[in-house]
């Protein structure tokens, strides 16, 4: 980075945060946060991953694998599965790891997550509706990633139609902030959607997310309480990241896996042909309906 104030506004956090790191002759981390106006703590902490005791970080690696294998599984009968397997675990200790996972079962039950209370709540607007282009569905959804000293959030915005992952940022909080982050890079490299799919989880439900939306017109849909399939195509998606991706690589830091998931989420839209698509890319998809194609992709 050149010694040089570089003019901040206009510039979202992840911007800001790109803008910074380690490199030869560069000015030191504390310098380069100044230029650009960022909070070094800010940058600090999306590089240091959320932490547990090494027995919980080993407990929580098999919970996602069980889980990406079966996202049905709710914290009771995943209590059940890893006593079979030898775990010295009772159900609300793999509960809390759950919740703090960000794992709720797709399937009906006591399990499933529940909505700020004071955050409203849209129905579902997609039942029974033919989805055929892009951009008249996105999707989104926030899952665990495993780092080797902790582990951090995914979130990802999706076209329905051509499976394109459009955006995605990794935070080590479950925070609305780099869900925010995400959204709004959609909507700047793809235009908008007419309707968009959540989940009822407290970032998607915040104001600051749904605000967004309704300021750029667009139709708010919210995945009913353990219905499975409302969000099917997102599910899908991190089946493949998780074992595509994630599980072939033990990421040791945040940068690591910010790098193999840009690379793998190029692939993916670019390269990797879906059966349900006619053996077509998603990009290859979007962009043959006449959207537009994202700078990022």
């Amino acid at each position: 980075m050149a010694e040089k104030k570089v003019q901040a506004t206009g510039l979202d956090l992840s911007v800001k945060r790109a803008l910074v790191g380690p490199g030869m002759g560069a000015p030191s981390i504390r310098r380069q946060c100044e230029l650009v106006g960022l909070n070094r703590s800010s940058w600090y902490a999306q590089e240091t991953p959320a932490a547990e005791s090494e027995e919980n970080l080993a407990l929580m690696r098999r919970i996602d694998e069980i889980y990406t294998a079966h996202p049905f599984y709710g914290s009771r009968k995943m209590t059940t599965v890893l006593r079979r397997e030898g775990w010295a675990v009772n159900r609300k200790r793999v509960r809390r790891l759950m919740q703090l996972m960000g794992l709720q079962s797709l399937a009906p039950g006591p399990d499933t997550s529940r909505a700020h209370p004071a955050h409203p709540i849209y129905p579902y607007l997609l039942r029974d509706v033919v989805v055929q282009r892009p951009n008249q569905v996105w999707a989104t959804d926030i899952t665990y990633i495993r780092i080797e000293r902790g582990f951090a959030y995914l979130v990802a915005v999706m076209d329905w139609h051509s499976r394109k992952v459009l955006a995605w940022r990794l935070s080590n909080t479950l925070d609305t902030e780099f869900c925010v982050e995400a959204l709004q890079e959609a909507l700047r490299s793809s235009g908008s959607p007419e309707i968009f799919n959540t989940d009822q989880g407290s970032q998607f439900t915040s104001r600051d997310f749904t605000g967004v939306l309704q300021a750029h017109g667009i139709r708010i849909s919210m995945d009913g309480k353990g219905r499975a399939f409302d969000n099917i195509f997102v599910e899908r998606l991190w089946r493949s990241v998780k074992y595509e991706e994630v599980y072939l690589k033990h990421y040791e830091t945040m940068r690591e896996a910010r790098e193999g998931l840009t690379a793998y989420f190029r692939f993916y839209n670019t390269e990797r042909p879906h059966q349900a698509l006619d053996y077509r890319t998603p990009a290859e998809v979007y962009s043959a309906a006449g959207a537009p194609t994202p700078a990022a992709a």
